[in-house]
């Protein structure tokens, strides 16, 4: 049903965690598979997403045409992109697994996304100036990376993906989703690492 998308660049410890927090959904059998996008480590992140089972696609290229490529190539209908660090609250996977039967049935599959709320660990220290920046975020309604997103397949494509030339193309998806097309699921996406 679903395929996650992990865009790496050193990033062994961070991804450890986020896999680690996908073992629910993997047993639930909402996980159809789990891509890592590498941009070229040297660290373990390969070895790490190879115990793990993950399907691994390293290359140099910019970040858009990595997640484009394993958008493109990713056999769920649903696609999930997540950043390394990242793990969830217990329920993720219902909140999942509602957000993608309501849009489907609602007939809005290839008109609408998904974003976590946002959360950060206890025990991950925060400066206050991004302290007062993801308040005013937050404030503002404007979604950030570190939510994750939820998005069929479908609209992903008719949207064009990730742009190759964009600075941050991952920002720039979700600008050109806007606040009408996102909704906010009940659970967070826990910010640990990153």
């Amino acid at each position: 049903m679903l395929s996650v998308i992990i865009p790496t660049l050193e990033s062994e410890r961070a991804l450890a965690t986020t896999l680690a927090a996908l073992v629910t959904g993997a047993v639930d059998g909402l996980i159809r598979e789990v891509i890592v996008v590498d941009g070229g480590s040297r660290d373990a992140t390969a070895q790490v997403a190879e115990i793990a089972g993950c399907r691994i696609m390293a290359s140099t290229a910019s970040l858009g045409l990595r997640l484009h490529a394993a958008a493109t190539g990713a056999r769920g209908p649903w696609l999930l992109f997540l950043r390394p660090g990242i793990t969830f609250e217990d329920n993720w996977t219902v909140d999942v697994r509602r957000f993608i039967e309501t849009t489907e049935q609602s007939g809005r599959a290839g008109a609408a996304a998904g974003v976590f709320r946002r959360s950060r660990a206890a025990s991950a220290p925060r400066p206050v100036l991004r302290t007062a920046a993801a308040l005013l975020r937050t404030v503002l309604g404007r979604r950030t990376p570190e939510q994750g997103l939820l998005i069929a397949t479908s609209f992903y494509a008719s949207l064009g993906g990730h742009r190759a030339d964009a600075s941050d193309p991952e920002t720039d998806l979700l600008r050109r989703l806007g606040r009408t097309r996102t909704t906010t699921l009940r659970s967070a996406a826990v910010i640990v690492e990153g």
